[in-house]
């Protein structure tokens, strides 16, 4: 695995596990009991991105860690994960 990829691993795992982390502990603005004109009932009081950005990273880094050491120890490789591959390669064949 290159650097490259290593960053786009990185990238990939931060955003899905700040997808997760997005919603925990939201308080939405009907909850908080203080809707802002124009917005929906459903939108947060306070988003606390910053807090949430720092906890997603406490989670991706050993998240994308194993699954580094994974990829770069060979246990699984792309060939595994390949099925159309294995599908067109024809297995032995008698006659």
């Amino acid at each position: 695995m290159g650097i490259t990829s290593a960053i786009v691993l990185f990238a990939v795992v931060w955003f899905m596990t700040f997808f997760i982390v997005l919603p925990l502990r939201m308080v939405t603005q009907d909850e908080d009991g203080a809707v802002v004109p124009g917005t929906h009932k459903s939108a947060p009081a306070d988003a606390q991105i910053g807090r949430k950005a720092r906890i997603t990273t406490y989670w991706a880094v050993p998240i994308w860690a194993v699954l580094a050491v994974i990829i770069l120890s060979g246990w699984i490789s792309v060939r595994d994960l390949d099925w159309f591959d294995r599908m067109a390669t024809p297995t032995s064949v008698t006659n």
